[in-house]
């Protein structure tokens, strides 16, 4: 689980980005993999379900997972993604209450699974910790009221646009920018996915990549999609030109 900093064209500078487990020191590190156990996920098996019990926490070592939550009339709505390093399944046990979203991974995964009562052990032995996932919890609702402000303002081109941008931000994270400077994105999303993403139907979002690569802003195969130029594609997201 490696981080870096990387650029951030929509803010116009650079930002840290460090996930749960790349914010510990190595003897916090240390403490927390010995009260937890190492698992492995296969493709589409959950890490935690909507309205159970919250019994643990999850560390994602390797691979990505979705976050879901089902609308009243039993779609899922997807409502974000995680990747190696970051803390999931976390807010529901620190609320005491019952799980809010599913977690699922995306392909084979393999996370730090702690149970709840050893995490907040863990929290408590070291306080400082506690600013760290409440600062990551605002980060996640911020990142939330963010998108939703753009699906509010923004036509599906330029939603998906700034959807495909984050992506590859977040990609970025875990792997070296090529050489040319196109960028593939990392979780393995569907067009069905992404459209729940951005409360658009499959059909607009087949629509708005037709109209990116177009532009010559992405190219697309069978669930993989290459930023060819994140500056651009920000600016399109940004101002639609």
């Amino acid at each position: 689980m490696t981080e870096r900093t990387i650029p951030n064209p929509a803010r116009g500078g650079a930002r840290p980005a460090l996930p749960f487990w790349a914010a510990l020191d190595a003897g916090n590190r240390a403490a927390l993999r010995a009260s937890a156990r190492s698992r492995p996920y296969a493709a589409r098996a959950p890490l935690c379900v909507q309205g159970d019990t919250s019994d643990h926490v999850v560390v994602i070592e390797r691979g990505w997972a979705k976050v879901t939550a089902a609308t009243a009339d039993g779609h899922d709505v997807v409502l974000a993604v995680r990747g190696p390093g970051d803390l999931v399944c976390e807010s529901a046990v620190l609320g005491s209450r019952e799980r809010s979203a599913t977690v699922t991974a995306l392909g084979p995964l393999r996370g730090l699974l702690v149970p709840a009562e050893r995490f907040t052990a863990f929290l408590d032995a070291n306080p400082g910790l506690w600013r760290l996932v409440s600062g990551t919890m605002v980060g996640r609702l911020d990142d939330a009221s963010r998108r939703l402000q753009a699906q509010v303002s923004a036509k599906g081109p330029q939603r998906l646009a700034g959807l495909l941008a984050d992506l590859a931000e977040l990609s970025l994270r875990h792997r070296a920018a090529p050489a040319g400077g196109a960028v593939d994105i990392a979780p393995p999303l569907s067009q069905q996915e992404l459209g729940s993403w951005m409360d658009a139907s499959r059909e607009t979002v087949a629509r708005a990549l037709n109209e990116l690569r177009r532009r010559g802003l992405v190219r697309t195969g069978w669930r993989r999609i290459t930023v060819l130029d994140l500056d651009r594609l920000r600016a399109f997201a940004r101002d639609g030109c």
